[in-house]
């Protein structure tokens, strides 16, 4: 089995995932940047010509991040990252379905029509003048988050999740690509520097 990675924050969600599970596998770089990506050979194996994949022992291909991270959970024994009980798996999808739609698709797409835009163009469909309604609509999502995780520790509560992983990975990208953390919103500051804090947030 082998990863191919990456730049960017969705490789990033897996290889946190992988850290906090112990997993280590083999790991193929590939140049985002030079559109190593979106080259035939590349399409042949993942025709989103999307980061992260996963080969299989079988040479088949796997992506798309949480169907990755579920896939090795299945494979290594289940864990409380996706759930070990059909309901906190269910609770896991069900925030990270939210985060994903709401926050990371934003955050993304925000970039990718702004600041990305001279990478971007000239491979996906760009909207620049919907940049900063996307931003804005990340940053309204955020806020109502940070409601929802008063008194928690975690996404979903005590529980550190996948969920918890692709909200970081995402976050921490936005702070490097100029879509900074609100200050205001405190529940969601204060969860950010404890994952921040956890060795995985490194890999």
């Amino acid at each position: 089995m082998k990863l191919i990675n990456s730049i960017g924050p969705n490789p990033k969600v897996v290889r946190m995932y992988m850290a906090e599970r112990g997993i280590s596998l083999e790991t193929l770089d590939i140049d985002l940047v030079a559109g190593e990506n979106r080259q035939p050979d590349y399409l042949s194996k993942n025709p989103s010509g999307t980061t992260p994949a996963l080969q299989l022992d079988d040479g088949s291909f796997v992506a798309e991040i949480t169907v990755i991270c579920e896939y090795l959970d299945d494979k290594n024994g289940n864990s409380d990252l996706i759930g070990t009980t059909a309901e906190a798996r269910a609770e896991t999808r069900m925030w990270g379905r939210r985060i994903d739609l709401q926050i990371m698709e934003n955050v993304a797409n925000g970039f990718r029509y702004s600041e990305g835009l001279a990478m971007f163009k000239d491979r996906l469909r760009t909207i620049p003048h919907a940049a900063d309604d996307l931003k804005i609509l990340a940053q309204e999502r955020l806020t109502w988050l940070d409601q929802q995780m008063a008194g928690k520790q975690f996404v979903c509560g005590d529980r550190f999740t996948l969920a918890d992983i692709m909200l970081y990975c995402f976050l921490e990208f936005g702070v490097q690509v100029g879509q900074p953390l609100n200050a205001a919103n405190k529940n969601i500051s204060a969860w950010y520097e404890r994952v921040a804090a956890r060795p995985s947030a490194a890999a």
